[in-house]
């Protein structure tokens, strides 16, 4: 039987900057760009994978308010992914410090920027742009 692997994404916005981290591709080894992002655990929600995600790659503890997208990828490495981005907002641009040890590092960037950066998958800058584009629908929307 096929199963999808659920995934989640933190879509970090402050002063028209985006959050991303950067760290090692496991499947190919390039160094890499993505958001803040990770796989569902057991007995969560998939807002609160999302906002575990955002503490563990970056040390940010922030709620999401909405939800930008649900996406569906048959990535290169030929696993599929169903994605579940949600928009986070702060205030200021809080200094980020990643705690899981696979992320090399976290920093802001203008969206220009994004675009110039090796993306982990097409989804980043997707799922940016679709937030940008007033994508947001409520969190209630998924019944958790």
């Amino acid at each position: 039987m096929h199963k999808p692997h659920v995934t989640v994404a933190a879509i970090v916005t402050c002063q028209n900057k985006f959050l991303l981290v950067k760290e090692r591709d496991k499947h190919t080894g390039e160094i890499c760009y993505n958001q803040p992002a990770g796989h569902l655990e057991a007995h969560e929600t998939v807002s609160e994978a999302a906002s575990r995600e955002l503490y563990e790659e970056t040390g940010l503890t922030l709620s999401p308010s909405h939800l930008v997208g649900i996406y569906n990828l048959h990535a290169t490495n030929g696993v599929h992914y169903m994605r579940f981005s949600f928009a986070f907002s702060c205030a200021e641009q809080l200094p980020p410090s990643p705690i899981d040890s696979d992320i090399i590092s976290a920093h802001w960037f203008s969206l220009d920027a994004i675009k110039e950066l090796p993306l982990r998958s097409p989804l980043v800058l997707k799922c940016i742009e679709d937030h940008l584009a007033g994508h947001a629908y409520p969190l209630s929307l998924i019944y958790q």
